[in-house]
């Protein structure tokens, strides 16, 4: 299943007519970016793995309704992600649960780094991303915060690597300035 590779329309395709290869295809490739997303929302794996698969299922179940002049099917999936997500973080296990963990994760984080270093929520910086445009968000969320590398990024995107390095560095600039504006903000 590994070397097998499929065009989005050719994906979506296969995805609508109910070819299980292809829906296997979705999750090998797509996975790994959706279940950052979760787990940056949720800051639990366990429930990032319950909350993925309710996200593959949702897609299973929703792909007829897909609709490609809409937008493409990343974009659409990564909204059925961080909807199934924040559903979750309404539920009142979650929060029940976040409470405990979220103690155990700060006295892990201090422990194995023997001293505390702010993360991107501390310094505004995850406020300053919501204010770039979904185009470079994702991007900058992909590169920075997932790890992928610019050749991953236009192959999970489906974009010429070329595109890639231009809007990253267009959502760079557009960061800068953006901090550059809020030093204020960044500071306190």
């Amino acid at each position: 299943m590994g070397s097998v590779k499929y065009t989005e329309e050719a994906l979506i395709s296969l995805l609508k007519s109910r070819d299980n290869g292809a829906f296997e295809y979705l999750f090998e490739n797509y996975s790994r970016a959706l279940s950052g997303v979760i787990f940056r929302l949720l800051q639990q794996e366990e429930m990032t793995r319950d909350v993925l698969q309710e996200t593959f299922v949702k897609i299973w179940k929703k792909i007829p309704e897909y609709d490609a002049s809409r937008g493409r099917l990343y974009t659409w999936m990564l909204h059925i992600a961080r909807n199934t997500a924040i559903d979750a973080t309404r539920n009142k296990h979650f929060v029940a649960a976040g409470q405990i963990q979220n103690v155990d994760f700060i006295v892990h984080k201090v422990n194995s780094q023997h001293q505390w270093l702010p993360s991107t929520d501390h310094i505004g910086v995850r406020d300053l991303l919501k204010r770039l445009n979904e185009d470079y968000r994702m991007l900058i969320d992909l590169a920075y915060f997932q790890g992928y590398t610019q050749e991953e990024i236009s192959k999970e995107l489906n974009l010429p690597l070329g595109t890639v390095k231009t809007r990253i560095r267009a959502a760079l600039i557009q960061l800068r300035k953006l901090m550059t504006e809020n030093k204020e903000t960044i500071k306190s």
